[in-house]
């Protein structure tokens, strides 16, 4: 009961109420103990010194933080947080011990005022700067972002509680009573900060010894440094300097205007005591139940705005009505949201950067900026007010300006702060890239000269095939001369080059290639000849056609189909059909198979001559034993882009071998394929190795209309489809930044596959359960066992496709939002290393907006800790009667869901399932048609057995 009322009110999980309880209850204690001795020495001083002094105490504190931090941060360096906190509470303990006997036998004088100003002022900065550089490591980003509403209610209600204690101490003994009380509560915090360390720093000893190694390789650099070298700890040192001046001013004004309107000192003491507890109340109620809220909806960023913002509307209000409530208002503001919202939104901000930086660089932050700022705002007052006498009420322009400047660093910390996550998310991943050592001092052209004239077959051709739509007259030379070389492939390549050059460009070589026996080199040189020489048509033929040569006359046949294609009255002149005719007989009688060149050579010729009724010669040839010719095949079927071969081609890539020549043969079909596809995929009747590369297809048009149709295959009920579909979107927003990418189209499908990730959770727990309960009822054993695999078997599927699902989830993400980011954090929530995990997905829960973080975020966060049972309740798992989920299964999934559900069902004999397997007896797709009268006929059976 208590642990569920923690969880839904606080945002407490399993294993973290102790570990939140003990750190709410430190802070408690640190901020009662500056309760109790801040007004304790701040009255002493007061009424020995005046208000006239308090100016230069903060001068004075300003100028001793500094001095101090310098040597804080050395002790850092060289020690540990641990017994540097010990330390400093046995320091502050006996300084507060000295002060009680002090007041006791009244040897306080004017020095000693000071000396414990300061140090209170000091313990305030120092104490509260250990506990949130200890709350920084104890909790990861995530657990910060729900715990420190929490905890730091802690200190609100130590506020108060140390208020009242003071109160009532003072009331019924005296001043060092009750600093003796504080001096006692310091030490209570030991027992508990090493506590905190047993249970939780202990625990991540590697990465404290790693941290350690990080800081000794830092240790020479200042915190100065450190700060200057980091936009993010720049601007964060920035934004809290201006938050501590702007208070300043706002505390001085505000006691002003109360001083002036309420003479009698009881009256305003009454009044002050009033407020500031009203204040701390507002505070405690904003950090118990909006501070997480606010947090996870609007973000670090933009939490840290809400104070600066309404302090600036006080502001312009004051300026209309400068009255004594106005200035009420911008002190509660100031007083309650600095110490709920903005606190915890401030102690957020600085979890990306990492920790050997951020114990040292945060400490001086807290003790030195912020005490700086004080100095800077006492120094205000005193020459901007005092000599200038000019009228509290111009303090006011004073803090806009101030404000102004304050929201602009706000807005830069924002990128910052991205970025921080950004470094600390690729700096965690353990990525191992090799990179090929470049020559930087050759040229791109020496470059090339080098592969023509010394690279090997394949660098050759690769670079043949990059210079395909270049021409590089000062190339011409190097090409010319690979007809020499031994490979006939690079013989071929060369030739193709030629065409960029001038005509007949060495002709009389080319030439010399026709008599050696290659087909692909043969035809290369004649097409050569035909195409880019003075040589005319009526010559080519006669010399070549009839050759005796078959290498030759095959060839130059496949010259006069390219030919004929576009000139129907060469096919005539030269008998084309009837010459396609009498090789097709010959090749097909029992002495006519010569060479397997022959036939591949007529496969193409068939292809470009667009004789529709030889066609069926490419048809028997796609199940050729032999790869050589069925690629051949492949190839021509392309070319004759006849809608006949669309069906065998996509069916044709489950062939691993055959794949890429198949995806390069079917994009020649044009847009005229997408139907044809469309409508497999909703018969779901595409074969898994199939599915991968249809959507490559589409992609391959790279046109307006392959967007939308790619934007329908995100709706596919095939997650393998939606995948890939997302992977080419990705592709071609890469290649076509002209093409345009309907974003509120993007964000409706992102939603519709978070449901589909969210109900496939919810079948996977579901059929767990189902396992969980059949185990503890089952009477057969062989009949469980079956039932039990074919469970199994389910959840395996639905396992897998999860995973994919939340692949398409990134991949769509990537293309609504900047896809680097994107692809970053999917690398880091797939990470072994926890820290990268968790960095990136608060860096996901900054970048998402509105809808797409309510969607998406809670169940990536389930993803990441869906192993830590102590946080699994990031996403409430909704567990269905397996019937409920076979149902809900069956309307929403393709085809080897339904194979699987239909597979259980029979094991499970139960004839209730009759109606489900019915409507699967009418699928489109034949499999699942005749799986379900199967199962239909069994059940049916079973049902006849029962009813007799």
């Amino acid at each position: 009961m208590f642990k569920t009322l923690l969880h839904k009110t606080f945002g407490l999980r399993d294993g973290e109420i102790l570990i939140a309880i003990l750190m709410q209850l430190y802070i408690f204690i640190i901020i009662t103990v500056l309760l109790i001795v801040k007004p304790t020495v701040n009255a002493l001083f007061l009424s020995k010194l005046g208000a006239d002094n308090l100016p230069y105490g903060y001068l004075l504190v300003a100028i001793v933080a500094v001095i101090t931090s310098y040597f804080y941060n050395k002790a850092i360096r060289k020690f540990s947080l641990l017994k540097i906190t010990i330390f400093s509470l046995v320091f502050f303990s006996l300084g507060f011990l000295a002060l009680s006997a002090i007041m006791e036998f009244s040897i306080l004088n004017d020095w000693l005022l000071y000396v414990y100003y300061l140090g209170v002022s000091l313990f305030a900065v120092i104490a509260t700067s250990q506990f949130w550089i200890l709350a920084n490591m104890v909790f990861n980003a995530r657990e910060a972002k729900r715990l420190f509403g929490f905890i730091g209610a802690g200190a609100i209600t130590g506020g108060i509680f140390g208020g009242y204690l003071t109160s009532v101490v003072v009331s019924a003994s005296s001043n060092r009573v009750v600093i003796l009380i504080a001096a006692i509560l310091i030490l209570c915090c030991i027992p508990l900060i090493q506590k905190i360390w047993k249970l939780r720093i202990l625990k991540m000893n590697v990465y404290v010894r790693n941290q350690r190694k990080q800081t000794d390789s830092i240790k020479e650099s200042s915190s100065l440094t450190l700060i200057s070298q980091s936009k993010h700890l720049t601007y964060l040192a920035l934004i809290i300097g201006i938050s501590v001046i702007v208070a300043k001013l706002v505390d001085f004004q505000f006691s002003d205007f109360a001083n002036n309107a309420i003479s009698d000192p009881d009256d305003l003491a009454a009044f002050f005591g009033f407020w500031f507890s009203s204040f701390n109340v507002i505070a405690l109620c904003l950090q118990l139940f909006l501070t997480n809220r606010i947090l996870s909806k609007l973000g670090v960023s933009s939490t840290l705005l809400i104070l600066p913002l309404a302090i600036a509307l006080g502001c312009l209000l004051f300026l209309t009505f400068p009255e004594l409530w106005v200035l009420i208002i911008i002190k509660g503001i100031d007083g309650s949201f600095k110490q709920s919202l903005n606190k915890a939104a401030i102690e957020l901000s600085i979890m990306p950067i990492p920790l050997h930086i951020k114990n040292q660089a945060k400490s001086f932050i807290d003790v030195a900026v912020d005490s700086i700022a004080t100095g800077i705002a006492g120094f205000m007052l005193i020459f901007l007010i005092r000599r200038l006498d000019l009228d509290s009420a111009y303090i006011t322009v004073i803090i806009l300006l101030f404000v102004l400047v304050w929201m602009i660093l706000i807005y830069r910390l924002r990128e910052a702060y991205y970025n921080s996550f950004r470094a600390n998310i690729q700096r965690t991943l353990s990525e191992n890239a090799s990179f090929e050592e470049k020559n930087k001092n050759e040229t791109p052209l020496s470059t090339a000269r080098r592969v023509l004239s010394s690279g090997n077959e394949e660098d050759i051709l690769l670079l043949l095939d990059r210079l395909s739509t270049y021409k590089v007259k000062s190339l011409k030379y190097s090409i010319i001369s690979l007809l020499d070389h031994p490979s006939l492939k690079v013989k071929g390549a060369a030739i193709k080059q030629f065409y960029k050059y001038d005509k007949g460009t060495a002709l009389n070589k080319v030439e010399d290639l026709v008599s050696i026996k290659d087909d692909d080199l043969v035809y290369a040189a004649l097409d050569y000849i035909f195409n880019h020489s003075t040589i005319n048509e009526q010559k080519f033929f006669q010399k070549y056609l009839d050759h005796n040569n078959d290498y030759i006359a095959n060839a130059a046949l496949l010259c006069l189909a390219k030919e004929a294609s576009n000139n129907k009255k060469i096919a005539v002149l030269y008998n084309l059909s009837d010459r396609i005719k009498q090789r097709i007989d010959f090749l097909n009688s029992p002495e006519g198979f010569t060479r397997r060149e022959a036939v591949a050579s007529l496969l193409i010729t068939i292809a470009y001559s667009s004789m529709s009724e030889y066609y069926s010669f490419i048809h028997v040839h796609l199940n050729n034993k032999d790869q050589y010719i069925v690629k051949r095949a492949i190839k021509a079927a392309g070319i004759t882009s006849s809608e006949q071969f669309i069906h065998p081609l996509i069916n044709n890539l489950n062939n691993k071998p055959l794949r890429k020549k198949t995806v390069k043969a079917l994009r020649k079909f044009g847009p005229k394929i997408i139907d044809t596809i469309l409508a497999l995929d909703k018969r779901q009747d595409l074969m898994d190795a199939t599915k991968e590369y249809v959507p490559r297809i589409i992609q391959s048009f790279k046109s307006q209309k392959a967007i939308l149709v790619l934007f329908k295959l995100l709706r596919s009920k095939d997650i393998i489809i939606r995948l890939e579909a997302s992977k080419s979107l990705i592709r071609l927003k890469h290649k076509e930044s002209k093409l345009f990418f309907n974003k509120r189209v993007l964000k409706k499908t992102i939603v519709r596959e978070s449901a589909y990730y969210k109900r496939t959770l919810d079948a996977i727990a579901s059929l767990q359960n189902a396992i969980e309960t059949d185990m503890i009822v089952a009477s057969d054993a062989d009949k469980s066992t079956e039932v039990l695999i074919a469970r199994q078997s389910l959840i395996d599927l639905l396992d897998e496709q999860l995973e994919m699902s939340l692949k398409c989830l990134f991949n769509i993400l990537g293309l609504v939002y900047d896809e680097t980011d994107i692809a970053m954090s999917y690398s880091g929530i797939q990470s072994d290393i926890k820290e990268a995990r968790v960095n990136a997905l608060e860096f996901l829960d900054n970048l998402l907006q509105s809808q797409m973080k309510t969607s998406v975020f809670p169940l990536i966060e389930h993803y990441v800790l869906e192993d830590q049972s102590n946080e699994s309740l990031s996403v409430k798992v909704n567990v269905m009667p397996e019937k409920a989920c076979l149902m809900m299964l069956e309307k929403n999934r393709g085809k080897r869901i339904k194979l699987e559900i239909l597979n259980l069902i029979k094991q499970l004999d139960d004839p209730s399932y009759l109606p489900m397997v019915h409507s699967l007896k009418h699928h489109d797709n034949k499999d699942v048609k005749f799986f379900a009268h199967t199962t239909y006929e069994g059940l049916s059976k079973l049902k006849n057995v029962k009813t007799k």
